[in-house]
């Protein structure tokens, strides 16, 4: 369902577009790490690379940078460096990265409500 584009940069909004801007977004939050690095950014506040690397089994030290420079990049999370000795870097939700940690929430929690609902082997579905 096509909605004009508030901003005037493209002629409309429309997911199931295959040449809309939006497809490229939905990419980006529809993925389980950003969903889970933003869920925790809103949960927890302002963290360094290794605390969310320990509150995420099985990210990997690539994915995580990854994932963290595309949500940086489409400016949903902050990166801060600080002047010390060893330097001391932190990754935050910006205002627009709060602003979805709410209906990536309700997903993780419907996620977390019905998956006994839906049977999995091994991180497979069933057939």
């Amino acid at each position: 369902m096509a909605r004009p584009c508030p901003s005037g940069r493209h002629d409309h909004h429309d997911v199931y577009s295959a040449t809309c801007p939006c497809r490229t977004l939905l990419d980006l939050l529809a993925n389980k790490w950003s969903a889970l690095i933003i869920g925790l950014l809103d949960e927890q506040g302002a963290l360094r690379f290794t605390a969310i690397q320990a509150a995420l089994p099985g990210i990997g030290a690539k994915m995580l940078t990854q994932t963290l420079r595309r949500l940086e990049a489409a400016s949903l999370v902050t990166r801060t460096i600080y002047a010390e000795v060893p330097p001391r870097v932190e990754y935050e939700l910006t205002e627009l990265g709060s602003s979805v940690a709410e209906p990536l929430g309700a997903l993780r929690s419907w996620a977390e409500d019905n998956v006994d609902r839906i049977e999995v082997l091994n991180g497979d579905w069933a057939v």
